[in-house]
């Protein structure tokens, strides 16, 4: 059991995180961690966590995931503590969540949905925008295609006719029409975008991405090479929207600049999908600065995480150079061969990564006409 500190004015939360007790539902690289990162996603959504538990389970419960005991105690907590949110880190059944709200008597969510609702809050462009509605639709067309098989379940009949389940198809058409129209756009978007990256290497200028572990100072560094202003803030997603800017490299030859979302451990797949678009700027990229929080206790967890996704999206072979970032914040330990060591907040290492950048071979051709340098 974990106590957190309290803040006013916003939805009291709770945490569960259910384990099989030979291991994780969710199996992954720093399991015992994940609730911490589920707490990070949660006060990033605006809400406050006030405690969590951790809860070893013989066997999932297909009714409500956890024991009636543990169930029962989960009751007293939410009760006596005033909560009004509990979220699980295990992703739940459309019944699960159902049937765990009505025992619970107030709002349950999965860590799939808090991701979401940060998506949704970040998203400044059209197309971010876009990507979220993509997202939050698909999501709930599979919580109303889960009504619909606990329907089929009961074999029809009695409970199952009338104005509830045209109600039901009602709503999935709905949601198919508009999920059609979201590609349509969507489409049109990236093929702007297109248009954008061709007239880019027609010109020559060579495409560098920033990717990595969401929070890892990513925007500060883009900030610091560009001289932009993103938003940036010490949260989880702070940055959703793909941003590209022009920025110099030691010997005066320009190149574009492109920041992207951050990944997060086992992002669910409808989420990756419907975000696919905005990683498109990593496989237009000639070089990927992967930069990773040199600071942080898992980092070896995280290179593997984003190693991991960028393999999943067809990307493993894209040339990269890693950063180790926030030097600063006592990540004097922290060794991986061939990384630079940099801070993004104070600009330490940074020369020695534009050098590294520079020399890397793919951004170097000959065929490129863009490497133009200031008069």
């Amino acid at each position: 059991m974990m106590s957190f500190p309290v803040q006013k004015h916003a939805e009291k939360a709770w945490l569960v995180w259910g384990r099989k007790k030979s291991g994780a539902v969710h199996a992954g690289p720093f399991a015992p961690d994940l609730i911490a990162e589920l707490k990070s996603l949660v006060e990033s959504a605006g809400g406050v966590v006030k405690g969590g538990q951790t809860q070893a389970l013989s066997s999932e419960n297909p009714a409500t995931l956890i024991g009636k005991g543990t169930l029962e105690r989960l009751k007293e907590t939410v009760r006596e503590n005033g909560i009004d949110l509990v979220v699980f880190q295990n992703l739940l059944r459309p019944k699960q969540q159902m049937l765990l709200e009505q025992e619970l008597e107030v709002k349950v969510l999965d860590r799939r949905e808090v991701i979401l609702d940060i998506f949704a809050q970040r998203a400044r462009t059209r197309e971010g925008k876009l990507q979220v509605e993509l997202a939050q639709l698909s999501f709930r067309m599979g919580r109303l295609i889960g009504g619909r098989k606990e329907l089929s379940r009961l074999g029809g009949g009695i409970g199952t006719r009338g104005p509830g389940e045209k109600k039901l198809e009602e709503d999935r058409r709905k949601i198919r029409s508009q999920l059609r129209q979201i590609a349509k756009e969507l489409d049109t978007v990236r093929r702007t975008r297109a248009l954008h990256y061709r007239r880019r290497k027609e010109i020559g200028y060579p495409v560098v991405a920033l990717v990595g572990y969401t929070n890892a100072g990513k925007s500060t560094l883009f900030n610091r090479l560009t001289g932009a202003d993103v938003f940036v803030a010490d949260q989880l997603f702070a940055t959703l929207d793909p941003t590209a800017r022009k920025f110099v490299l030691p010997g005066g030859a320009e190149a574009i600049l492109v920041d992207t979302v951050g990944f997060i451990y086992d992002l669910p797949d409808e989420l990756r999908k419907a975000f696919l678009a905005t990683l498109e700027g990593i496989g237009e990229a000639d070089l990927l600065i992967h930069v990773a929080d040199g600071s942080s206790e898992h980092l070896d967890e995280n290179l593997a995480s984003v190693e991991k996704i960028l393999a999943e999206l067809g990307f493993a072979g894209k040339p990269a150079v890693l950063a180790l970032n926030k030097m600063d914040l006592g990540s004097a330990g922290a060794q991986v061969p061939g990384s630079i060591r940099i801070s993004a907040a104070t600009g330490e290492g940074l020369d020695a990564l534009l050098r590294a950048v520079e020399g890397e071979p793919c951004l170097n051709r000959s065929e490129r006409t863009g490497l133009t340098r200031p008069a």
